[in-house]
């Protein structure tokens, strides 16, 4: 009997990550381990506060919430479904819950002791860069499938504050130092800081007469223990030092040596001669080391991209991005994670451009170049969901001039836009087909003719007025004046304010794209051409639900919100009577993006065109899971909208 149950236990848990990273042999004793525990509907697992249990959990059946106390109220930050896993902070150390965990219906738990897993981090270097690429992150919960819910990012800054939130590459040659700078014991703590003054360090072991490390001083500890408690400047170093130290050998394997310092919260790792505290000081690494030594950490990329001029170089960093990227998806890293740092470094390639351009043409356009301006990203990078160099959709909105100015400072808003598409192009990005792009000069205009573009699209909603609404409305300013987009996005919610029945024309359009599904519940794909038998991510699946997510914020004059799940996050809150289907949506989104993203990655494209077939069973699942929200909303839409009754 016990022989079935631990079988049970071990087929369930290699269906979910990182369970799915071990062989047959550590999962067997992974689920030997296992206590099955059942908690009764509204009873708690942990406490906020509650000291660390010996085990982390994992959801077989019912429903967790996870809440947080604060300010005498009870927030719910995440709700676990069946295969997540949370309780993980047991894993680095026995501090105590930063949240309560309820059964909110009677569930059944499979505890999984620390002491197996610790043994199984140590050894499986793809679970434990798992965890810790999710601590960095920020997660609460490791995932079962590609979704990630938005309202479950926690501030964990005593994981990854100064560490800049990692790429994990497993294999790295860490920089670290060698010279490093010692006291004896007795040392007076003035000769101490003279030191590291000398050499501009900011730490100084403490050793022994052997050479043994006892303890180490940090900037921190001299303006927490010495500057803020008025001690002398001749405190002896041993009175302030932090003991024991932790050591390890130089030769050890990154994963062990970052878990070991988030784990024990340190931004110091002594490394010895043969690994312990009995042996001779060979070196210090640094969470600064650590940063500089994974090349592709979103922090040394977004710093490699402030400290160049050169395009080439910003070229080769955007192409790291891309590296981060696949990263992150292969480790299902959080979807807003992933799209808020792939959106800042494109930003940042977009701001440089800018600059590069400016600094080039503005000298030999002495008047134009005093001109205000504002360079907008619109589409899917407006929406800040550009995971993949796909087409460009930007413009330039400028300050209105007099009329004998209008055309030199046209002229030169065009050089501008022309520079930065050129940088843009260099740095991997591909032209919009419908050169919906600022060195148009019909999208690199004036306030007034924006102004009257939007107007008139709002005015006389045809098909190609529509069109261009949803690309257009997805604005959002990346360089320059950002008064100037305010100012437009206030005129577009006057118009709309004033011709209401232009969201009824926008609710039909975003209803005119294909359904996801036949009437066999099969994947509907393209009949013929290049793309037969495969399925249209984009046009089928994600347009209807980032249509539906704009109509509904323009509805409710929401303004600032530009990303489709967190437009839908924030519908959820607007919407009491829709908030299950308005977080489903919001999921739905994510896990479509993340699938385009991972087919763009292995195909070499956009990642538009999806082979079902291609798919594994649980991914088309996943997929026709994504689909429900959309019928659902669509039928909303249509009702709230009148479209039957809307020949318009």
């Amino acid at each position: 009997m016990a022989n079935v149950i631990v079988n049970r236990v071990k087929e369930f848990l290699k269906r979910f990550p990182p369970f799915t990273f071990l062989n047959d042999a550590s999962l067997g004793l992974v689920a030997k381990g296992v206590e099955v525990k059942y908690f009764a509907q509204e009873e708690y697992l942990f406490k906020q506060g509650d000291p660390a249990q010996d085990f982390f959990f994992v959801l077989k059946e019912g429903s967790v919430q996870l809440t947080e106390n604060k300010e005498g109220k009870e927030r719910v930050v995440e709700v676990c479904d069946e295969g997540d896993v949370f309780g993980v902070l047991a894993l680095l150390g026995k501090r105590p819950y930063i949240l309560n965990a309820r059964a909110i219906e009677d569930s059944l738990i499979y505890a999984v002791p620390v002491a197996i897993f610790e043994k199984i981090l140590n050894e499986n270097s793809r679970v434990s860069l798992y965890f810790a690429a999710g601590f960095a992150s920020g997660q609460v919960v490791v995932r079962t499938d590609l979704s990630q819910s938005q309202k479950a990012r926690r501030d964990f800054t005593e994981l990854s504050k100064d560490n800049g939130l990692m790429i994990f590459s497993g294999q790295s040659d860490l920089n670290f130092s060698i010279d490093v700078l010692t006291c004896p014991k007795g040392t007076p703590i003035s000769k101490a800081v003279e030191k590291m003054a000398e050499k501009g360090v900011g730490s100084i072991v403490i050793v022994d007469h052997n050479h043994f490390p006892l303890g180490i001083i940090t900037d921190k500890d001299i303006r927490n223990k010495l500057v803020a408690q008025q001690k002398s400047y001749e405190t002896p170093v041993e009175d302030l030092m932090s003991a024991p130290v932790l050591t390890k050998r130089k030769d050890a394997g990154f994963a062990e040596l970052y878990l070991t310092m988030i784990k024990n919260r340190l931004h110091h790792l002594i490394f010895t001669e043969d690994g312990s505290l009995e042996s001779k000081v060979t070196g210090i690494l640094s969470d600064h080391d650590i940063l500089l030594s994974q090349g592709n950490s979103p922090a040394v990329l977004i710093n490699a991209l402030m400290n160049t001029w050169d395009v080439a170089e910003m070229s080769k960093i955007r192409n790291r991005a891309e590296m981060l990227l696949k990263y992150y998806l292969e480790n299902e890293v959080a979807m807003d994670f992933v799209a808020n740092i792939i959106s800042e470094i494109n930003d940042i390639i977009i701001q440089r451009a800018v600059q590069l351009a400016v600094k080039k043409h503005s000298p030999n356009h002495l008047e134009a170049s005093k001109v205000k301006f504002c360079f907008l990203s619109m589409g899917s990078e407006g929406r800040e969901e550009q995971l993949l160099r796909t087409d460009l959709d930007n413009s330039i909105v400028f300050e209105d001039v007099s009329k004998e100015k209008s055309e030199e400072t046209q002229a030169y808003m065009l050089l501008i836009a022309q520079e930065v598409i050129e940088t843009l192009f260099a740095c991997g990005f591909q032209a919009c087909p419908a050169d919906m792009m600022a060195n148009n000069p019909k999208w690199c205009q004036p306030m007034s003719v924006w102004k009257s573009y939007f107007s008139d699209w709002i005015l006389s909603p045809n098909q190609q007025a529509l069109l261009n609404a949803t690309i257009f409305f997805d604005f959002r300013p990346v360089f320059g004046h950002k008064k100037l987009a305010e100012e437009l996005t206030e005129h577009i919610y006057q118009e709309i304010a004033d011709k209401a029945i232009f969201l009824n024309f926008l609710a039909k359009n975003a209803l005119l794209n294909p359904p996801p599904l036949g009437f066999f519940r099969n994947f509907l794909v393209e009949k013929s051409g290049e793309q037969k038998d495969k399925f249209d991510i984009k046009l089928r699946a994600m347009m209807p639900l980032a249509d539906m997510a704009r109509l509904l914020v323009l509805s409710h004059r929401v303004v600032g919100i530009n990303n489709t799940f967190k437009r839908f996050e924030k519908l959820s809150e607007l919407e009491p009577n829709y908030t299950e289907l308005l977080i489903e949506a919001g999921k739905a989104y994510e896990i479509l993006m993340r699938m385009r993203a991972i087919e763009g990655l292995k195909s070499g494209n956009s990642g538009r065109y999806i082979h079902p077939e291609d798919l594994g069973k649980l991914q088309r699942q996943m997929l026709k899971n994504t689909f429900a929200p959309i019928d659902e909303l669509q039928k909303i839409m249509r009702i709230r909208f009148q479209i039957d009754f809307f020949t318009g």
